[in-house]
């Protein structure tokens, strides 16, 4: 087991993404470099306001404790207690055209020290797609690059993971998924560190070709204040999730991270409304008739 490979690719992922990102805006992500008192830190790559997005985060963090926090320990009682370690990148993009969707990406390793045996160690991560407004090809084009990430592993693991991500990005208060899923996986030990590790650079890889092409096939497409008021409706049901139903934001806050970069996955601006559905017939209806409800993009 070697966790400062994995931190050496972490960083190097989270680089290439923000450099990525930049050349597409045209704006800067500014580096907020912390630490935390109990142990550990790690560096917020944030930008705000910018030409193409209106929050984005891209975020490496290497945190330890003393104890393991419930909500790691929910799945694992035994673990109660452990002196512990996680380091993972994670990102949230919100970009000011409607046409183009907000994306989550997440890769991680964590591990439980342990006296006398052998440390407990698992791997996790995936991303999703979450539009306002649905276009197959890039649904399809999604979907595809996470299986074609994942291949190398096995050819089981897209759909069972594609799965995993329509169950866990699901609102269940609501009866609703959050968009139109990817692939999520957690406590991913079965094949081993170097499968594990082999794993997650694979899916970071894959984000940027998954994402930037359906940025450059939407970035131009016109939009105005009804497609604005769209957007921001739907982003009321990311915060609903991420507050209410995401381990990540849980962990963070139970385990005493930092608040700032934690909040940071949320949409700069939301709206709700009372008991409301969009007109019949309409592009926003479709959304929520043709994209949200579960389905094999790949067909």
């Amino acid at each position: 087991m070697n966790p400062t490979a994995v931190k050496d690719y972490l960083l190097s992922l989270q680089q290439n993404i923000v450099a990525t990102l930049e050349a597409y805006d045209g704006g800067t992500f500014i580096a907020d470099r912390w630490e935390r008192p109990a142990g550990g830190g790690g560096v917020s790559r944030v930008i705000e306001e910018s030409a193409l997005f209106e929050r984005g985060g891209v975020l490496f963090s290497h945190v330890l404790g003393d104890a393991m926090p419930a909500s790691a320990t929910a799945h694992r009682p035994e673990l109660a207690g452990r002196a512990w370690e996680a380091m993972g990148v994670s990102l949230v993009l919100h970009p000011k055209n409607p046409y183009i969707p907000t994306v989550h990406l997440n890769v991680r390793f964590f591990r439980a020290y342990a006296d006398g045996v052998d440390d407990v160690f698992w791997f996790g991560g995936g991303m999703d797609l979450t539009p306002y407004y649905g276009f197959e090809e890039d649904a399809v084009h999604f979907h595809a690059t996470c299986r074609d990430a994942l291949a190398p592993s096995g050819e089981a693991y897209y759909p069972k993971f594609k799965a995993w991500c329509d169950r866990y990005f699901f609102l269940k208060h609501r009866n609703e998924a959050r968009g139109i899923g990817g692939i999520f996986f957690d406590d991913l030990t079965e094949l081993g560190f170097d499968g594990g590790f082999a794993m997650i650079r694979a899916v970071g890889d894959a984000f940027l070709p998954a994402y930037t092409t359906i940025v450059e096939r939407r970035r131009e497409l016109p939009w105005a204040e009804r497609e604005r008021d769209w957007q921001a409706y739907r982003r009321g049901r990311y915060v609903e999730f991420n507050l209410v139903w995401d381990r990540g934001t849980l962990f963070g806050l139970q385990s005493g991270g930092r608040t700032e970069s934690i909040l940071c996955s949320m949409p700069p601006s939301a709206k709700w409304r009372y008991d409301w559905q969009p007109p019949q017939g309409s592009e926003e209806e479709r959304l929520l008739t043709d994209f949200l409800p579960i389905r094999d993009w790949l067909a």
